[in-house]
């Protein structure tokens, strides 16, 4: 037989670079071996068959991927051996080999950072229900919209005169909207009118909503979600801010109206006495680890209000992220965002846009330093707490997990062997159960980080 040289990693790239210089050495040998012996088939490399290369179990047919499917030992010898992402690109194919994937969808994208290279695409382009994943797009919107610095505010104004201890005129309470206002704020506000010395307030207490519209639920959600309603004034999550504002005032023994109505705070002759603020890092943190619908509809409501609009819809805060995906050379007209959480039904977005998203964060450190620490870390913290431990992934996985019915995605960061980072989406769609979603991310992120 005629013995060819076999490319090492080094001279795969310089062949890329110099493709002559490749056709010189591998492919006319292979065409002058060709027309002396069908033996010159030995010395070339071949991709693996999915039979050869994956193990019988992982072609189970229970609508479940084999715990053992993908091992060391799942890949053949000659995958192990090729380039880093030519072995990386077998062990994706070989898991795609499993018939699960006859009755269910999947997208999936990987990306190079550290290359500034796709990795893997299959599906990249489909339009997918990204369940919870929603959230990287309204936290990196978040981000670049308003700031790392930005404060959730919640405010007190008063408009009228005090005399004495007796307040005359009228109390407006802003919301901003701030998901994590709880009983030490409440505490603040009251405490700014006692020392004022206020003891009694005679006139009216108003509530400005003016931060988003009236709508109580977001647009496509289920009738049986258990979720709270969308309102800027809530008390440690929960829609019960005036009631818990009177009871404060009653143990301050300030004496004071009973009822309450909306409106907005007029333009002049209104004092702010006190705001109470919490970070973005602190929604950021509970919005991405612990998957809160709530902190993540605060964040997406603040992007509506960016252009001086009142009572402004969920459209608002969609078109302001269009925006942005127009900036990544996309069309926002191609994707579909109805809320800030993933809980809407009609959320239609691409494994190609979330990963766009995460190499856009990734290049400004003003969003990646907001970003990167929040997000759930594999076998550590958040909804990855109890994922890949004792795997190459451990730790070395940072990302998003998604969850509704029928639905399972995963999208975030991952650092390979070779220390380059990786951004990369998962998207699994009408699977029963969502251990099956969950067993095939994991495999796909061991191999990432293998």
């Amino acid at each position: 037989p005629i013995h060819l040289p076999t490319p090492s990693p080094s001279s795969v790239t310089e062949t890329m670079k110099h493709p002559a210089k490749g056709l010189a050495r591998y492919i006319l040998p292979i065409l002058i071996a060709g027309s002396l012996s069908p033996l010159f088939l030995t010395a070339t490399r071949q991709l693996p068959s999915p039979a050869a290369a994956v193990p019988t179990a992982l072609f189970a047919t229970d609508d479940s991927l084999s715990t053992d499917s993908l091992t060391l030992d799942s890949l053949s010898a000659d995958s192990l051996q090729r380039p880093w992402p030519l072995w990386l690109s077998d062990g994706l194919d070989s898991l795609l080999q499993d018939d699960i994937f006859e009755r269910t969808q999947l997208g999936l994208y990987v990306y190079d950072l550290t290359a500034d290279s796709a990795l893997y695409r299959h599906g990249h382009r489909q339009l997918l229900r990204p369940a919870s994943v929603e959230k990287l797009v309204t936290s990196i919107s978040a981000l670049h919209f308003l700031g790392g610095g930005f404060q959730f505010l919640t405010r007190l104004y008063t408009n009228g005169c005090q005399t004495d201890t007796v307040f005359t005129g009228d109390l407006y309470l802003k919301g901003g909207f701030d998901p994590r206002f709880s009983y030490d704020d409440m505490s603040a506000l009251v405490e700014a009118l006692h020392t004022t010395g206020i003891r009694r307030i005679e006139g009216r207490i108003f509530t400005d909503l003016s931060i988003k519209d009236t709508l109580k639920w977001g647009e496509g959600w289920c009738w049986d979600d258990d979720e709270i309603m969308l309102k800027p004034l809530l008390y440690s999550g929960e829609d019960c801010f005036m009631e818990k504002f009177f009871e404060q005032l009653d143990e301050a023994g300030i004496a004071h109206p009973t009822e309450y109505a909306e409106k907005m705070i007029p333009a002049d002759s209104t004092v702010m006495l006190v705001e109470r603020n919490h970070t973005i890092d602190q929604i950021l943190m509970r919005l991405l680890k612990e998957r809160d619908n709530n902190y993540a509809e605060s964040l997406f409501y603040q992007m509506g209000i960016l252009d001086g609009a009142t009572y402004p819809s969920a459209r608002a805060a969609a078109k302001k992220i269009g925006t942005l995906i127009s900036d990544l050379g996309l069309n926002p007209n191609d994707y579909y965002i109805a809320d800030g959480s993933g809980l809407s039904l009609y959320n239609y977005v691409t494994p190609e846009l979330i990963v766009s998203l995460l190499r856009y964060a990734w290049q400004r450190d003003n969003i990646f330093e907001h970003l990167y620490p929040a997000l759930p870390i594999a076998g550590e913290d958040g909804t990855l707490e109890k994922r890949m431990r004792n795997s190459s992934a451990h730790y070395n996985v940072h990302a998003k997990t998604g969850t509704v019915r029928s639905v399972s995605t995963l999208a975030g960061y991952a650092t390979a062997s070779n220390d380059h980072l990786l951004a990369f989406c998962i998207m699994n769609q009408g699977i029963r159960t969502t251990s099956i979603g969950h067993r095939f991310q994991d495999k796909v992120c061991k191999l990432l980080t293998r």
